[in-house]
C-alpha cells in the first residue's frame, strides 16, 4: 500500500502532527540506528568507471530525477556514454535489466526508469552492483545512480545530494530534522551530509533566490543552484490536475504559476498506480467542470495507455543557473 506524505513532516516548529510525531519517535531512532549500521558495514564494490549518485537525504519529493536526467544530460555533451541505474522502485522486474520504453511499462520497470530511458541508456537491478555491471558489460562509460545515497553497494566517485529549496516561514526542507516515520528524514542531517560531495538545491521557477539560513547547513560543501523550468506551456483552457508524487501539493502550485487555468486538482499517493475508480473520478471531475486533465510526466507514464490520449502530459526539466560552473565540476570530480 502506498502511502501519501504527510504535510506536517515539513513544518520546522513541530506543533502540526506532535502526537504523531512523537508516538513514532521509538521507530525513527530504530530506522536511525539501522540505517547507519548497513551503511557502516557495506564493502562498495569498485565496478572500474565513475558512478556519480544522486540522492537526498528525505523520503521522496527533492526532484531526484529532473537533476538524474540533467546529469546525463551534461554528461553526454561532454561525450561521455552515461547510463541511468536505478532499482526499479514501484516495478514488478528485478532485473538487471536494460529499459526499453517501447515494450516496458511504469508496472515492469517503475516510472523514474521508464523516464529516464527517453534520455540515456537506463537500467534496473534490484542488486545494485550486478546492475552496474551489466550496464558496463554494455558499454556504460559512466553510471548515473537514481536514488542511491543510502545504498552503499557501489563505490561512488560523485555523491550529490538534492535538496528541496522551497522554504517558507512554517516548512522547511528537513522539518525539525526528525527522521522517517516521525519525520521526512532518512537519515539525520549531518550523518547524511558528512558523505556527500556536493549539494544541489532545486527551486521552482518562480521561486526567489534560495534561503541563505538553507545555504548556510551545508558549511564548506559546494552548493550548485538548479531550478525546475517547464518544458512546455500548461495546455489552454480549464484543467483539472492531479498527481501522485511525494508532495503534490508542490505540482498544483507550479501549475499555477506557469500559469494554467486550473480548476481543481486531486493528490494522489506517491507512485499511485490509477485505478479504474481513480480515473473514473478523474473523469468526472473534467466532464463537471467541462476542463482537460494534465499531470506531471511522471504520472502520465504510469496512466493505462488509453487514458494517455485523454491526458496532458506536463514536463518540467531541472536546469542550473550555472551550468557551466557545474559542468566543469562534473568533468573535475570524473578525472
Amino acid at each position: 500500500m502506498k502511502l501519501s506524505t504527510p504535510r506536517w513532516w515539513y513544518q520546522r516548529d513541530g506543533r502540526h502532527g506532535r502526537v504523531a510525531r512523537t508516538l513514532l519517535k521509538p521507530a525513527s531512532w530504530i530506522w536511525a540506528v539501522a540505517t547507519a549500521r548497513r551503511i557502516a558495514r557495506a564493502q562498495p564494490v569498485d565496478v572500474d568507471v565513475p558512478v556519480i549518485s544522486i540522492g537526498n537525504l528525505t523520503v521522496g519529493g527533492s526532484g531526484k530525477t529532473p537533476v538524474a536526467r540533467e546529469v546525463l544530460r551534461l554528461l553526454h555533451k561532454g561525450g561521455i556514454d552515461a547510463h541511468a541505474l536505478s532499482r526499479g522502485y514501484g516495478g514488478r522486474l528485478t532485473g538487471p535489466l536494460r529499459v526499453d520504453p517501447a515494450s516496458h511499462t511504469a508496472a515492469d520497470v517503475g516510472d523514474e526508469p521508464l523516464m529516464l530511458s527517453g534520455d540515456a541508456p537506463a537500467w534496473i537491478s534490484a542488486d545494485r552492483v550486478a546492475g552496474a555491471r551489466a550496464a558496463v558489460d554494455a558499454g556504460a562509460r559512466a553510471l548515473v545512480l537514481d536514488d542511491a545515497h543510502q545504498n552503499p553497494a557501489l563505490k561512488k566517485t560523485l555523491s550529490l545530494i538534492v535538496v528541496d529549496g522551497e522554504t517558507r516561514e512554517e516548512e522547511w526542507p528537513f522539518g525539525d530534522g526528525s527522521v522517517f516515520p516521525s519525520g521526512p528524514m532518512r537519515e539525520p542531517l549531518a550523518a547524511g551530509l558528512t558523505r556527500a560531495d556536493a549539494v544541489v538545491v532545486l527551486l521552482p521557477a518562480d521561486s526567489p533566490p534560495a534561503d541563505p539560513d538553507l545555504l548556510a547547513v551545508f558549511g564548506a560543501l559546494p552548493t550548485f543552484i538548479a531550478r525546475l523550468e517547464p518544458a512546455d506551456a500548461p495546455p489552454a483552457g480549464p484543467q483539472v490536475g492531479f498527481a501522485g508524487i511525494a508532495k503534490p501539493w508542490k505540482v498544483e502550485r507550479a501549475l499555477k504559476a506557469a500559469g494554467a487555468d486550473l480548476v481543481d486538482f486531486a493528490p494522489f499517493p506517491d507512485h499511485a498506480g490509477y485505478r479504474p475508480e481513480d480515473l473514473a473520478f478523474l473523469a468526472d471531475r473534467a466532464a463537471v467542470f467541462d476542463a482537460g486533465l494534465v499531470t506531471t510526466e511522471k504520472d502520465w507514464v504510469r496512466l493505462p495507455p488509453d487514458w494517455r490520449t485523454r491526458v496532458v502530459s506536463w514536463p518540467v526539466a531541472a536546469r542550473f543557473e550555472d551550468e557551466e560552473t557545474f559542468a566543469a565540476f562534473l568533468a573535475q570530480s570524473l578525472r
